[in-house]
């Protein structure tokens, strides 16, 4: 079974017009954050963003492929056949997108060539349902996790799809709270799998928002790391495990994540990421490999994060 994981960066789509002049378009890869983002410029981009958003996943060619940030199962039914087929090996016939916690509609999203044996949101719980401590200043209504964790069951192996929180505006609060989604995320494992979950085959998957790219000192997902998980990024060389870049700073980063049970990393010992940066624009300048055709300085880009893949033979 190969396994993708991509931020795909606001894929959202919108009706414009009126009556039978109604056409369907997607947003771009773009927040929307900065000059150049903004205006009828930055949205003739659009489409071009979106055509090498689906490149990047066709290139990826994955079984399974775990979305962050798509606005709703439309947004992700749209994309798939007007997009992503045309240029795609095969379909992703079976396709989750459920209502999360964004309060923007960035939420969680699966394509799947295979059946999903079991698909489980977690966005209606509060931290009092796992016994969790409020991060100072929260209401004990507040969601516990921003956008969602995704159980996903496809045979003996269950993904963890997360998108944590992002480290701004206020970058203490963030780690608070994102160290309550990595402490929930481990208690739902642990609770899944009593006594042994390091026995099971599992995989924490997702853009988990941790903002250097080799923290030291106490990290947020501190709970999810060694021992109770394998860093399958660990596996590449220390310079190679970025995929995303802040470009004010700049800062090459890896939010993006993919934490295997220990079971699951004994059974495939040479299972190892593969980064699919060649989407990302020409800023990127540390990539220094091929692009996909269209790729511009800062737009097009089919994501401001790379896809990640990792082969699991024999599933």
């Amino acid at each position: 079974m190969r396994i993708a994981s991509f931020n795909v960066q606001n894929l959202r789509l919108r009706h414009i017009g009126a009556g039978d002049e109604t056409r369907a378009r997607l947003d771009g890869a773009r927040d929307g954050d900065i000059p150049e983002d903004a205006g009828p410029g930055a949205r003739a981009l659009d489409a071009a963003d979106r055509r090498l958003t689906a490149q990047v996943i066709a290139r990826a060619d994955a079984d399974v492929i775990c979305l962050q940030e798509v606005f709703d199962r439309a947004t992700l039914d749209h994309f798939h056949d007007e997009f992503l087929r045309p240029v795609a090996p095969a379909p992703w016939p079976y396709r989750v997108c459920l209502p999360g916690n964004d309060g923007r509609g960035r939420d969680l999203a699966v394509l799947s060539r295979r059946p999903l044996d079991e698909v489980q949101s977690h966005a209606h719980l509060r931290p009092a349902d796992l016994g969790l401590a409020l991060p100072r200043g929260q209401c004990p209504e507040t969601p516990l996790f921003r956008r969602d964790c995704l159980l996903l069951r496809l045979g003996p192996v269950t993904l963890f799809l997360c998108h944590f929180k992002a480290p701004y505006p206020d970058p203490e609060a963030a780690w608070n709270v994102r160290r309550m989604e990595a402490e929930a995320v481990r208690r739902l494992i642990e609770q899944r799998y009593a006594p042994a979950p390091a026995d099971h085959l599992w995989l924490i998957l997702g853009d988990l928002n941790e903002p250097l790219t080799e923290p030291t000192g106490n990290r947020a997902i501190a709970p999810l790391l060694a021992p109770f998980s394998v860093d399958l990024m660990a596996r590449l060389p220390t310079a190679a495990r970025w995929s995303y870049l802040l470009p004010e700073a700049p800062i090459y980063s890896r939010p993006d994540a993919m934490l295997a049970s220990p079971a699951l990393a004994r059974r495939w010992p040479d299972a190892q990421p593969e980064i699919l940066r060649d989407g990302m624009g020409r800023e990127v300048a540390r990539h220094q490999g091929q692009r996909l055709p269209g790729v511009g300085e800062h737009r097009p880009h089919a994501s401001d994060h790379a896809a990640l893949v990792v082969d699991l033979p024999g599933l």
